[in-house]
Formats: structure tokens, sequence, C-alpha cells
């Protein structure tokens, strides 16, 4: 019978065997064609490796025309994104013997299980490469391990089908060239995220935003520091703790408006803030739904000629002698924090948010909306596969920003959405 043979660098050749061929015989022949060794040679068919070597083709189904795919397993491990690229047959089960690890299916999501709980090393890549399995495998429920293994599983089949589908299909039908066209644009995306964890990892952790220790009116507060905001600006509970509410001068209340609302009760024209026991003249706009304490914004920063040095982690006053450092993680706020799980809003939350921006609106007064406001909202684009949630993404766009401020504000706060927001409504004032 005839057996179609691929592999993943696009070989593509046929060759004529028996049926009764035992799968060892098989892969010798093909090492003859494709120069992998039949030692680091894996024989998947229909989405499935082949394991042992004494079955023949026949026993295995496989018929005449049939496709087959090798893959080379030497330098291959841990490569793919994918967590089912591990070579499961390498990990040997402590105090087990090696015939009673064969005669357990790989394929068995309670041996896979088992194998990488035993394996830290294979553990450790599956936590980088596969995060949804591990989560699974590291909950210790075995069904749901199984739920997300056989998923997985089933869509890596597909995508190998749909790959000997586009090897064999017409060059010339358009449908086939789009998909060819994007199986080649996310392996490149794939390679250049290889590279970029081998030559620059530290681009794929996260840092924490910068946060200073000060004092308004006596009172601590920690203050972020933010210079792409045009005002300095306070929340209505920081002011309070501050006892500097009876300072702000209500006729600047109104609204903040740019690409989106928010409620300013008012002004503080002059307040003193203590940095490295040094006195500062700021003023101070104060938000009715701020969800930092204060951020210190660039009319503060350039007022006083702050500089802000990353080679020292400190923020300068005037000049290098007068000078705070950065706050570290552990001092952070409780919101700002990256060891934080991130917590959905509740709806109750989400409510009152609503609320604050609708009586916003309704005091800023109808004519000032624009004729265009209230056509239906355009089609947003789908999902994009990132770190920030979909439906973080477009809470945020509720509130009246653009989709790109969002995504850029979200990535500068490292997924804080208290803080994007925050920056978002800082950077969107306008004077009264």
């Amino acid at each position: 019978m005839k057996i179609t043979i691929t592999t993943l660098s696009d070989q593509l050749f046929n060759i004529e065997v028996s049926e009764d061929l035992e799968l060892e015989n098989f892969k010798a022949l093909c090492q003859e064609e494709t120069g992998v060794p039949a030692k680091e040679m894996s024989i998947v068919w229909n989405g499935r490796p082949l394991h042992d070597d004494k079955l023949t083709l026949k026993q295995y189904g496989i018929h005449d025309g049939e496709m087959v795919l090798i893959q080379h397993l030497r330098g291959q491990v841990g490569r793919q994104s994918g967590a089912l690229n591990i070579d499961f047959g390498s990990i040997q089960m402590p105090g087990g013997s090696g015939q009673q690890a064969q005669s357990r299916r790989e394929d068995d999501p309670a041996y896979i299980r088992d194998m990488l709980l035993s394996n830290p090393s294979q553990l450790a890549i599956l936590k980088e490469r596969n995060p949804p399995l591990a989560d699974a495998l590291l909950s210790g429920d075995l069904e749901k391990f199984r739920k997300v293994f056989d998923e997985q599983r089933q869509a890596r089949s597909r995508e190998e089908q749909n790959r000997i589908r586009l090897l064999t299909a017409d060059p010339f039908d358009p449908n086939a060239q789009q998909q060819i066209e994007e199986a080649i644009r996310m392996k490149n995306i794939e390679t250049n995220m290889e590279t970029a964890m081998e030559y620059a990892p530290e681009s794929f952790g996260q840092v924490h935003m910068l946060y200073v220790d000060c004092k308004v009116n006596g009172h601590p507060v920690k203050a972020f520091v933010d210079s792409g905001a045009q005002m300095t600006i306070m929340s209505q509970q920081c002011a309070v703790r501050c006892h500097i509410m009876r300072l702000v001068d209500k006729r600047w209340e109104g609204v903040a408006k740019g690409v989106g609302t928010q409620k300013i009760l008012g002004r503080v024209h002059l307040c003193q803030i203590e940095i490295a026991n040094v006195f500062l003249q700021s003023s101070f706009s104060i938000l009715e739904n701020q969800p930092m304490d204060m951020l210190l914004g660039l009319d503060m920063l350039k007022r006083h000629q702050c500089i802000i040095d990353l080679r020292k982690n400190r923020l300068e006053i005037g000049n290098e002698n007068i000078y705070t450092p950065f706050l570290g993680e552990a001092d952070l706020p409780e919101h700002a924090r990256l060891n934080q799980p991130p917590i959905a809003a509740s709806s109750d939350e989400d409510r009152d948010l609503a609320e604050a921006l609708s009586r916003s609106a309704q005091e800023s007064g109808a004519s000032n909306k624009p004729a265009s406001s209230s056509s239906s909202q355009p089609t947003q684009p789908p999902a994009i596969s990132s770190q920030f949630s979909e439906a973080v993404v477009r809470r945020l766009m509720e509130n009246g920003f653009s989709r790109n401020a969002v995504l850029e504000e979200l990535r500068r706060a490292n997924g804080n959405v208290d803080q994007a927001l925050a920056s978002l409504f800082a950077k969107s004032f306008s004077m009264p």
C-alpha cells in the first residue's frame, strides 16, 4: 500500500510498504528518506503519536492512501507554545519500572498528570508555555485537568489535520492561500517570541508603577507619579482624610471632559506637599470617583523641576541633593501590588460607577453632547489575544475612552484597572 509522509519542514513524499510492516521497520525506511534518526523519530497519525514499535501498520489501522507526520523529537521539547509538545515519554515515574510505564497509555490524562507532577522541569515548562493546562494540573481536580487536556489535544489534532490538508490543497485556491498566509504569520510570531525570550527575557516580566511617600497637610499619602497626566488630582476620600475639603473652591466644580467624563467637585488652589522633608506648593483638582488617593501630574513636576531618575530609582526635586526613593512593591497601596490577584468589579460597584457617570453627564447638559452621541455604537473589533480580558477593556471603554487609549493605559498600569482608569481621567482633563 502507498503511504504519504510529511514532516514539520514541509517535506512531502510517498513510499510503498506492506500493511504487515512493523512500526520500527517503517521508521527505518523513513530515516532513509528524511535523514531523521529512527530513535529520535515520532510517527503521528490522525493527531495521535504511535509509540509501540512492535505493532504493524495494519494493527494501528493505517490503510492505503493514508498520511502520517514525522516529528524529530530532539531539540523540539518545549519549543512550541502548546504544552502538548512536551516529550511525555522521556519522563520516568518514580518507583515504576519501564515496562509498567510502557503498558500505560501516554495519552491518558491521568497518566500525563502523574508524570508532570513527578517531574519539576516539565512542570516548569508547562507553567511557562501552557498556563491554562498548568492551572488545571495544580488545582488537584483530575476531571478539570482531563477536560482541558482533551480540549487542547483535540484542537491540536484539528490544527494538524488542517495543516496536512493545506499541503495537499490546490495552490490556486484563495481560501487555502489565506490559511497558509495565516500559518506563516503565526510561525513568524512564534519565532519572534522565542527570540525575545532568549535575548530579552526581561520584556516578559512586570514592573510596578512609580509611587512616593509624601504628606499633605501633615497626613501621610502614597502618591502616584505620572508625567503623562496634565494635572495633579486627589480623590474626595483622601481630601477628607487630609482635612482640606474646607479649601475646595466649588466655583471650579464641573465635569472633566476629553475622551471621557468625570465629576470634578472643585479645586484646592494652594496646599503644601511634604516630600523628602521639603515643602512644595501645589494645587489639586478634587475628583468624586478617583480610585487612587493622589496623582502627581506634569503641572506639579514641571513647577518644581522634578526628575524621574530610573537608574537610581528615585524622584529628584530641583536637584540631585533632594530626592525621595520610589516605593518597592511591598510598600505600594493594596490595589497597586502586582502579586494581588485581579478582582472583578462587583455588580454594585459597576452600578455605582454607572450612576455617577450618568449624573455627571446629566449635569453637564444634554446640549453639550455631540449630535452623533445618540447614534448606535460602532462594532468593536474582536478581542486581541493578550494579557487583558475583553471584559475589562470594554468596561473602561464604556466611560468614553477609545480602545487604543484603554489598552495603552492598561499596559502602563500592568493590568491594574483602577490605576488605568485614574490615568485615563487625569489625561483627559481640561481647565474649566
